[in-house]
């Protein structure tokens, strides 16, 4: 039988980048961009990918690990004003295992020298999934990508 239980946080993390918020916003909302950046193990397999960027659109991204288990992320879309934030919902399940769902807000502020933004994540996580800062870590790596996507973008070619 299966303990049920939900255990949550909430985690907030800051970036800041040289590209104009425009930029930054089309790294989150085209598909082609978006699928270059969003990964946190480059070794794992993709699977499947698709991104309907739009209020009630979804987003998913299926990739298995080095061992072969199915890490699986399904996300719908709930706010989206363009170049200012954007809010969804998403759960991850390990094989066919529910193992998460999370509110996430990213938002989007113009600056001087290009773009400050701020992801903020509320997660629970359940049935005794021990996390042990693992969503955190990934999701740092994640925003690490999207900043060497973005420097990738704007570098001259040789």
């Amino acid at each position: 039988m299966t303990t049920r239980s939900a255990e949550h946080t909430t985690f907030v993390i800051e970036r800041r980048f040289k590209a104009p918020v425009s930029r930054v916003f089309r790294a989150w909302s085209v598909p082609e961009s978006k699928r270059q950046w969003f990964a946190c193990h480059g070794d794992w397999t993709p699977l499947e990918y698709t991104l309907d960027f739009r209020p009630g659109g979804a987003e998913r991204n299926h990739v298995a690990d080095t061992d072969g288990l199915l890490h699986a992320y399904d996300a719908h879309y709930l706010d989206i004003v363009p170049d200012s934030r954007i809010i969804y919902a998403y759960e991850m399940k390990l094989g066919e295992t529910r193992i998460s769902a999370s509110l996430a807000t990213v938002a989007f502020e113009a600056r001087a020298k290009g773009t400050r933004m701020l992801f903020t994540e509320q997660v629970v996580f359940l049935d005794g999934y021990a996390d042990n800062g693992a969503r955190l870590q990934g999701t740092k790596i994640g925003l690490d990508n999207l900043e060497l996507f973005l420097e990738r973008e704007t570098s001259p070619i040789h």
